[in-house]
C-alpha cells in the first residue's frame, strides 16, 4: 500500500515539535480531544496515537482506516483543519508473547500499523520489543534482566537467539518494504527484551530502520543517566516521550527501585511517574533538548501517567515547561537538524 498525497499528517518540518501521547484521553472522542488541545495547550503541534497491541486505540480504528481511503482522508482532515499533525502511531504490545493468540494478534496489529503509517505518510511507528518465554512450552513471558540466580542464567541469550533476533530481523525487512523511510521506534522499557543501551544496540544491528524511543522516566527509577543514554544512542534515537519521575524517599529506603507495587497505592510506592517538572526542573529539561540536538527526532511527546494530577492539568503544565525549556536550550528550535 503506497503513501497517499492527500493524507499529509506526517512530519513535514525540521523543528522538534511538542506532541501529545493521546492514550491519557481515551474517553474523549477524537474531535473533542483535538479541540481541547488547540485551546488548552497550543504549544503542542502533533499527536501520537495508539493503534494496536496493548495500546487502547479509540482514536485510530486501524482496520477501518486501512480499508477505506476516503475514511483515511476524513480522519487526516480532522488534524489538518486544526493545524495539527500525527507524529507517530503506537502499537505497543508483545509480539513475542508465548501465548500464540496474544503474540499473533500483537504481531498482526503492529504490521497493520506499519501499513497504515505508510498509507498516511506517518514516518514513526512506536513499538515494544516484546518478551518471549524462558523455554519452549512456557505460556507466560519471562523477563530475564539479570543472571544472579541459577535459574536466570543464560535465558536472555537463548531468548535473543530463538525469538528476538529472528522476529525483529523479519519485521525490519517488512517495514522497509512498506516504506523505506519509516522508522520503527522501539521503546527502551523494562519488562521487554530491549531496555538499555546494550540491549537496544543488539536490536539496532538487525536493521537500520530500527530506532529507539527514549523515555527518561524509565531511566530515572533504574538509576540510569538519561543524558548518557542519549550520548550513546543519538544517531539512532527516532522518538522521545516526555515524562518525569518522583521518588518517595521513605518508601525507597525499604522498598528499593524494584518494588512490585506498580498498581498499588501510589503514595506508598518508592517512586511514581510524574508531570514534567515535578522531578526535574526546567534547567534539566533544557539540557535534555540540548543533548538531543543532532538526533533525527521529529517530536518530543508528552506522556501523562501521573496518578496525582488530572491528565488535562498535567498536559498543560508539561507543555508549558517543555516549551520554555526548548526555547532556553542552547540549540533552540532546530534541535533535530544536523
Amino acid at each position: 500500500m503506497g503513501r497517499e498525497e492527500t493524507a499529509t499528517v506526517g512530519p513535514a518540518q525540521e523543528d522538534v515539535q511538542l506532541a501529545l501521547v493521546a492514550e491519557a484521553f481515551v474517553d474523549r472522542p477524537l474531535p473533542d480531544l483535538l479541540d481541547w488541545l488547540v485551546a488548552a495547550a497550543p504549544q503542542v503541534a502533533s499527536l501520537e496515537l495508539g493503534s494496536g497491541g496493548y495500546a487502547p486505540h479509540p482514536h485510530c480504528d486501524i482496520q477501518a482506516l486501512l480499508l477505506d481511503p476516503l475514511g483515511r482522508k476524513r480522519w487526516a482532515d480532522e488534524f489538518r483543519r486544526r493545524g495539527l499533525k500525527v507524529a507517530a502511531l503506537n502499537a505497543w504490545g508483545n509480539p513475542l508473547h508465548p501465548d500464540p493468540e496474544v503474540g499473533a494478534l500483537h504481531d498482526r496489529e503492529l504490521r497493520d500499523t506499519v501499513r497504515l503509517a505508510a498509507a498516511l505518510g506517518v514516518n514513526q511507528v512506536v513499538a515494544l520489543a516484546g518478551c518471549p518465554a524462558a523455554v519452549s512450552g512456557d505460556r507466560a513471558p519471562n523477563f530475564a534482566a539479570g543472571g544472579w540466580l541459577p535459574y536466570l542464567e543464560d535465558i536472555y541469550d537463548s531468548q535473543w537467539e530463538a525469538a528476538v533476533a529472528p522476529y525483529w530481523s523479519d519485521l525490519s525487512e517488512f517495514a522497509c518494504g512498506e516504506n523505506p523511510e519509516l522508522r520503527i521506534c522501539v521503546e527502551l522499557h523494562p519488562g521487554t527484551a530491549v531496555y538499555n543501551v546494550e540491549t537496544f544496540s543488539r536490536l539496532r544491528a538487525l536493521g537500520t530502520n530500527l530506532y529507539a524511543t527514549l523515555d527518561p522516566s524509565h531511566f530515572f527509577w533504574q538509576g540510569m543517566d538519561a543524558h548518557a543514554v542519549i550520548a550513546a544512542l543519538r544517531p539512532a534515537i527516532g522518538h522521545v516521550h516526555a515524562k518525569d519521575l518522583v521518588f518517595n524517599e521513605q518508601s525507597l529506603a525499604t522498598g528499593g527501585v524494584l518494588d512490585h507495587r506498580w498498581r498499588g497505592p501510589w503514595l506508598e510506592a518508592p517512586w511514581r511517574f510524574a508531570t514534567v517538572g515535578d522531578g526535574h526542573d526546567a534547567a534539566w529539561w533544557a539540557q535534555f533538548f540540548d543533548r538531543l540536538a543532532g538526533s533525527p527526532i521529529d517530536a518530543v511527546a508528552i506522556e501523562h501517567e501521573d496518578p496525582s494530577v488530572a491528565a488535562e492539568d498535567g498536559v498543560v503544565l508539561s507543555a508549558q515547561l517543555l516549551a520554555s525549556a526548548r526555547s532556553h536550550s542552547r540549540h533552540g528550535l532546530p534541535a533535530a537538524a544536523g
